[in-house]
């Protein structure tokens, strides 16, 4: 079926239909019933909210009133029922924002537009040392920046490297589970269109030419997008997302969408859960699972997920591969599927750090439909000088990580292999920090201890609960989410009919206690340009509320699954742990590290 249109293309006759429910909601809110609106309803007519319900309802939400008060309240929570019910038949599309928004930045501290400053690269220098190879597999693993200078010197086609990974895509994708839908015939006039092009020496840029992939969440015109649900299976947008569409107009050649956890929660998808190339026992971590898996396995060149709670950070770190989630408001979420429209944020997953700032520079910026889209400037230099940078490690998370993935303690009756595990990882991040510090201490920088602030986060991460049940109501209550392959207590089936139950006011509370965090971590961070801690820390919660920037990269192995060490910056200044992050992995060669797909 086809996507709703965008709310700017609501006919007259859809507002009209609009305006009578929202007269109707404000006027009962206000305590105003009309003669018409009170039949049958008034307050000594049938109620179908009792006393006694109301009582329940008030203890649910541990608020305790008097006798007087709950009568009192009784006949306007009844009257607010009917209101409710009329909004519920509005026929609102699924890419309608709300009408409020987020911004990461506080007042008066949002970057002013100007000029991005983004320094010539390697991939796009022409200068740049071409990757030898015997054939055309060898690029499989590839970074961005090997692959383009081969295509710009016509080394190497578009048309080639589309048929190497679109042949790959169909060899391990049955086992990993990690596309949707194949995208053939579009990548190969992609490809062929690229290659016409680059030969009239009309080249776009780094990504002219580059095979790619893209979440399953992204509208792609006449393209299923599924969104990985059920309910969704034979969902066909009629416009492209922002994203997409810059994409295209940079020359990248979309390959497949690729799989995602269902509505965005997890690796598990219709189809089952999608997989690690690392082990196909494990699954990839989610919701930008396929996208991890695709470019982990070699079978993209790149690929573009979205994170809302770990989303992109997750991923990329089980499957040993870089990412980067931008700040929020940096790319215009227009085309891509809605799950909270506060928290939800588009970023590249890529082989290389330098990769994830070619493909954010392709995609950044207003396009005249997101207003949580600024124009701000990125500035990105892979040779700026660290020594001028105020880089700090929360060692007491890098202490932590001993106790982290181990399925218990090692201490007596606990697990040997969990104790082992977790001096294993305590062995790689000491190895990880020590690696850094030596590299910043090269350039002339210094890696100093930060700790973090007491904060408010896990009080009020609540929010996206209430935004997803929000933006998928529709279902939850005519019943599709059951559809859903997940019905566990902590998928969003049961998450959706929980979060019926936040209040209004406490969520309006969360988002006032959000501000406070805001502030909170815009003082932290003045002391601090970078912020480095290894994955699954609590700095996860606490950016993905606030809007900072955060790289994944890989930093080793624990009982072969990938380890990776982030690296947080300030708001919309992407291009700071990017430099830092590039610095650590020009140290160490984890992330030309490639598993060996042997299990086909």
């Amino acid at each position: 079926m086809d996507m709703p249109q965008p709310l700017a293309q609501f006919s007259r006759r859809t507002l009209l239909e609009i305006a009578p429910t929202v007269a109707a909601l404000i006027a009962t809110e206000a305590g105003i019933v009309t003669h018409a609106s009170a039949q049958g309803r008034g307050q000594d007519g049938p109620q179908r909210i009792s006393k006694e319900q109301l009582k329940d309802s008030l203890d649910i939400l541990g608020l305790d009133f008097t006798d007087d008060q709950r009568a009192m309240m009784l006949p306007a929570v009844n009257r607010a029922l009917t209101g409710y019910e009329g909004l519920r038949k509005l026929n609102i599309p699924l890419d309608t924002e709300p009408a409020f928004h987020f911004r990461p930045a506080l007042p008066g501290k949002e970057p002013k537009p100007r000029a991005s400053h983004f320094a010539p690269t390697i991939a796009s220098a022409h200068s740049a040392k071409l990757a030898p190879f015997k054939n055309i597999e060898d690029l499989a693993f590839s970074p961005v920046t090997e692959l383009a200078p081969l295509l710009r010197a016509k080394k190497v086609s578009s048309t080639d490297l589309t048929k190497m990974y679109l042949a790959r895509l169909k060899r391990y994708s049955p086992k990993l589970l990690n596309v949707i839908t194949l995208t053939e015939d579009l990548a190969l006039q992609q490809a062929a269109d690229a290659d016409k092009e680059i030969r009239a020496g009309k080249y776009r840029g780094p990504l002219h030419g580059i095979p790619f992939g893209a979440k399953d969440l992204f509208n792609t015109k006449g393209i299923l997008t599924t969104w990985g649900a059920e309910p969704f299976k034979d969902q066909i947008p009629t416009y492209n997302a922002t994203c997409i569409e810059r994409l295209f107009n940079a020359g990248a050649v979309l390959l497949a969408k690729l799989s995602m956890g269902a509505l965005a929660q997890g690796d598990v998808w219709f189809a089952g859960t999608t997989k690690s190339p690392w082990d196909i026992n494990t699954g990839s971590s989610g919701s930008s699972a396929g996208s991890a898996s695709a470019t982990a396995g070699g079978l993209v060149g790149f690929s573009i997920g979205t994170e809302t709670l770990g989303s992109i950070v997750s991923p990329s770190s089980r499957c040993g591969v870089t990412g980067l989630r931008p700040t929020y408001g940096r790319v215009s979420r227009y085309g891509a599927m809605g799950l909270s429209w506060t928290m939800d944020k588009i970023g590249p997953i890529c082989r290389s750090v330098e990769d994830c700032a070619l493909v954010l520079n392709a995609m950044y910026g207003p396009d005249g439909h997101d207003v949580t889209t600024i124009d701000a400037p990125l500035d990105w230099n892979p040779s700026a000088p660290l020594s001028n940078l105020k880089i700090g490690y929360v060692k007491a998370e890098f202490e932590r990580t001993q106790g982290f993935g181990g399925g218990g303690g090692g201490g007596r009756g606990g697990n040997p292999n969990a104790a082992q595990a977790a001096a294993d990882r305590k062995k790689l991040y000491d190895g990880a920090v020590a690696s850094l510090s030596d590299a910043l201490r090269k350039a002339g920088a210094k890696l100093e201890e930060a700790e973090l602030p007491q904060t408010n986060a896990q009080q009020i991460v609540f929010l996206l609960q209430a935004e997803a049940a929000a933006a998928f109501d529709d279902i939850t209550r005519d019943g599709r989410v059951t559809q859903l392959r997940s019905q566990g207590t902590g998928d969003w089936p049961n998450s959706f009919r929980t979060s019926r139950l936040i209040p209004a006011v406490e969520y309006i509370r969360a988002q006032r206690g959000r501000t406070l965090l805001q502030q909170q971590m815009d003082e932290f961070m003045q002391n601090w340009d970078v912020l480095v801690v290894p994955q699954g820390t609590a700095t996860l919660t606490i950016t993905n509320l606030t809007g900072h920037p955060q790289v994944a990269v890989p930093c080793g192995f624990v009982n072969n699954a990938p380890q990776s060490i982030i690296f947080t910056g300030r708001l919309y200044e992407e291009g700071t742990p990017l430099r830092v992050a590039l610095a650590f992995e020009q140290a160490t060669d984890w992330h030309t590290m490639h598993p060996k797909m042997d299990w086909v």
